[in-house]
């Protein structure tokens, strides 16, 4: 598969005079591929069942001819406000019982059957006049499923539709009960249409009521998908997509991705600085023009797993753009280094968004490749640059390498429903262990919690799986390589309950977790090869071997064999310390990182990237600020 550069174009919002110059410019430019269509419903249907496809056609074929591939978006994500007059309730609600309004985007419940059914409607009816269509090379469902916080709605659907996913589940009223523990505080339910949805309450619900509430809103996403994906198929061969985004975990995206040939997902390294990474202010001032070194490549290998191997990014940041609480621009070299760092692990495609940038709305202040006036945009420079590059670039790759990292959706919900101290979550703890590898030099392969067969990895993590199920226990047993667990592995049930014997209950491994507590930030307990447990401490009995321990003597990680259980959160410090010790045990070559570098190994290419303001030294020679460094194998 050959490694390509595209765009987003909005052809509804540009004069129809300025469509084949656009198009002339991006192909002048090295972009292959032109992602349309996804926010353009109110012009394909003014009103219910006034189909207007001319402009559509037009614009498909414009590009078309101009030797653009076209990915073709659902509009589902902007439904035009005749569909709230024709569906009054279909707007999702808020956990504090308002309803959204229209006036943006992203204003549906996903429980809502009668828009559901309107999806598969708009699909089936653009599936059926352009899914031959030769210049249409991929689609994409809808856009950016779960942004602005819109995947759990509390709506009257929503609960309707829980009920009946309750009764699917549990088939018994009774057995819900139980499996809830009901019988705290006389919770108990009679019948299944007496169960409300978890907010509103005097105090906290119930967290196996809120977990499952959970895993049914994720339900609801991917059968949403899943009707488009349906339509679509039934007439075109091209593969079909969705654009995820950076840290949006509230449904499951390794389910969604079952039905989708592509995952692509929307990369926004300064913006996601500010608002997502989670970094402190010295931090973000460091790497303000820069992005974190690490955020966006744990999409990429997320989302390549997502995809099954096959992933793009969809939108690439070209400039400043207008959401984040600070919006600066780049620094030079930024935009191809982001786009090679996407390449260096596995992209097919990175899209720029957007082609140009939009004088009028929301988006107004978000930069694309051309200035508002039709003037190049610094970033349509660096794209160029990458074209020429991308001429004598090796095709697309599989690669094992030597770590996996398990990631786990369902996990994420739980720790989101207990995380038991201010400031946890499970995204942020695998995310630490993803940086402690990244800073070791070692590239990541990030793996679904179903995964059953882990030959070929020296080492795999597997922290914060909060209901460590059956399958994924045993496969892990079963591996031959060294297998990290911790903190709070197994620490629940499917039902959200305690289990006993008490966790992690790991076979071969004696170790039990006594007590837990969760940490002030002011109050870390140090350990005595380096670092600190910092936000959630485990006690720890039974006979395996400690491979570290607190000053106080007090173990903090037990082994036996290759099986590792460690009961806390580490620190960046201790997080180093016990990389380097799992690669010594697991025979893995690592090598420290200078700060703000790392390094990718594929197939056929080592890639090394300088994320500072300073140049760097690599074994293969200096890092310019803003650097890649390519070397064939």
């Amino acid at each position: 598969m050959k490694r390509t550069l595209g765009t987003c174009y909005y052809p509804e919002h540009w004069p129809e005079e300025i469509w084949a110059d656009d198009a002339r410019r991006m192909v002048e430019a090295g972009l292959t591929w032109v992602r349309i269509g996804e926010f353009s419903w109110s012009r394909l249907e003014p009103t219910p069942g006034d189909l207007q496809w001319e402009w559509l056609d037009r614009a498909i074929e414009t590009l078309g001819a101009a030797g653009l591939r076209v990915v073709l978006g659902t509009p589902t994500a902007t439904p035009p406000r005749w569909m709230i007059n024709k569906h009054p309730d279909m707007l999702a609600v808020d956990a504090h019982g308002q309803p959204r309004k229209f006036g943006s985007r992203r204003h549906y419940c996903f429980s809502h059957l009668g828009y559901r059914e309107e999806g598969r409607r708009i699909a089936r009816l653009m599936a059926e006049r352009y899914g031959r269509n030769p210049y249409i090379g991929a689609w994409q469902t809808d856009n950016e499923y779960g942004c602005h916080d819109t995947t759990v709605s509390y709506s009257n659907a929503a609960r309707d539709g829980f009920r009946i996913w309750l009764a699917e589940r549990y088939g018994d009223i009774h057995r819900l009960n139980s499996v809830w523990g009901n019988i705290f505080w006389s919770m108990e339910y009679c019948a299944f249409d007496e169960v409300d949805l978890p907010n509103l309450t005097v105090t906290e619900p119930n967290p196996a009521h809120v977990q499952d509430f959970r895993r049914y809103s994720s339900d609801m996403v991917v059968l949403f998908n899943k009707v488009q994906v349906e339509e679509i198929k039934a007439c075109t061969s091209a593969p079909i997509s969705h654009n995820y985004m950076g840290r949006i975990t509230d449904f499951d995206h390794f389910a969604v991705g079952t039905d989708l040939d592509i995952a692509t997902w929307d990369s926004y390294p300064l913006g996601f600085l500010e608002d997502r990474v989670g970094a402190d202010a010295a931090h973000q001032r460091a790497y303000a023009r820069q992005g974190d070194p690490d955020f966006q490549a744990f999409h990429h290998d997320l989302y390549r797993a997502v995809g099954h191997g096959r992933w793009w990014v969809m939108e690439q940041q070209p400039g400043p753009v207008n959401w984040a609480p600070y919006n600066p621009s780049p620094l030079a070299g930024m935009v191809r280094l982001w786009t090679w760092e996407a390449f260096a692990h596995g992209a097919e495609a990175v899209c720029y968004f957007r082609w140009r940038q939009a004088p009028f709305a929301q988006e107004q202040m978000h930069a694309g490749l051309l200035r508002p006036d039709r003037q190049d945009a610094p970033a349509i420079h660096e794209a160029r640059e990458v074209a020429t590059e991308l001429s004598g670039a090796p095709d697309v790759q599989f690669h094992k390498a030597p770590v996996a990292l398990i990631f786990d959706y369902d996990a994420d919900w739980a720790w989101t429903t207990q995380p038991h101290g201010a400031g946890l979550s499970y995204f942020s703890l695998v995310f630490d262990h993803y940086k402690a590898l990244r800073r070791a030099g070692l590239s990541v392969d990030i793996l679904p919690p179903d995964h059953e067969d882990f030959a070929g990895y020296r080492l795999v993590l597997a922290p914060g799986i909060m209901c460590l199920r059956d399958g994924l226990r045993q496969a892990l047993n079963d591996a031959k390589g060294h297998v990290l667990y911790g903190p709070r592995t197994g620490a629940r049930d499917e039902g959200f309950a305690i289990p006993v014997p008490l966790p992690p209950a790991i076979k071969g491994l004696d170790v039990t977790v006594s007590r837990v507590e969760s940490l002030r930030p002011d109050m870390p307990v140090t350990l005595t090869d380096g670092g600190a447990v910092t936000g959630y401490l485990e006690e720890l009995e039974g006979s395996a071997d400690v491979l570290m321990q607190t000053s106080q003597n007090l173990p903090v990680a037990m082994a036996t064999d290759n099986q590792i259980y460690c009961g806390a959160w580490l620190d960046a410090a201790g997080l180093d310390v016990m990389v380097a010790l799992l690669c010594d045990r697991a025979g893995v070559e690592r090598q420290q990182m200078p700060e703000g570098v790392r390094t990718r190994r594929t197939a056929t290419e080592e890639f090394w990237f300088n994320h500072t303001t300073q140049s760097a030294d690599t074994p293969f020679g200096a890092l310019p600020p803003a650097g890649v460094l390519r070397r064939v194998l």
